[in-house]
């Protein structure tokens, strides 16, 4: 039985950013985890990596760029985060199959939330592509909090925000695995989201019909 179901939003409702990502390297010789390392930092903890002190809040999003750009510039490559950003929304637009099936855990009674790794200037631009506050009971983006996955704080946090659900009652959703492992570590029912998310969402409404 749960009583709850948390979303990711970036590679949940949107297409992941991570693709995009591997192009814009490979174009520069970049293999792929130097990419991501460079830009994102060690995805699976949290650091003291520009990206992710801007997703903490702690870094304004021009500074990010410049000490990613100084990362990137020794070991010979010109990752510009701006240049990135412009490919990293999420071509494709919202996934509707996605929101259905929020609309599906709402109609149970269940309670939503939306728990994202996200940098404050971003905020306007995703809040805009879904109607959250008719979607979500909570929302959580971590520049605001000052957490950011897989911090443990932050699944707790979210849980609390929508009413004290206990953590094996919840179901969290992801694209990323770490922060999979990381929910499933408080107690938490992990479901990876994958480029084709027909899979993520079937095992959730398995769990729905258990309601």
């Amino acid at each position: 039985m749960i009583d709850a179901v948390v979303f990711d939003f970036g590679g949940v409702f949107i297409a992941s950013p991570f693709e995009a990502l591997r192009e814009i390297g490979e174009a520069q010789g970049a293999a792929f985890d130097q990419t991501i390392a460079i830009v994102f930092g060690p995805y699976d903890l949290d650091t003291d990596h520009p990206w992710h002190r801007a997703e903490r809040g702690e870094l304004d999003i021009v500074s990010a760029r410049n000490e990613i750009l100084d990362l990137g510039r020794e070991q010979g490559f010109e990752l510009d985060l701006f240049e990135m950003m412009k490919n990293l929304a999420g071509g494709g637009g919202v996934n509707p199959e996605m929101v259905e099936l929020v609309r599906r855990v709402r109609d149970r009674g269940l309670k939503t939330a939306l728990l994202t790794n996200n940098i404050a200037e971003g905020r306007e631009f995703w809040q805009g592509l879904l109607p959250v506050d008719e979607l979500f009971d909570a929302t959580i983006d971590s520049s605001a909090v000052g957490m950011r996955k897989p911090d443990p704080r932050i699944y707790s946090h979210a849980l609390t925000e929508i009413g004290g659900v206990a953590p094996e009652r919840a179901v969290f959703l992801d694209d990323y695995p770490g922060n999979i492992g990381a929910a499933e570590a408080v107690g938490m029912i992990g479901v990876l989201v994958e480029a084709d998310a027909t899979t993520a969402i079937a095992r959730v409404d398995e769990l729905l019909a258990q309601v």
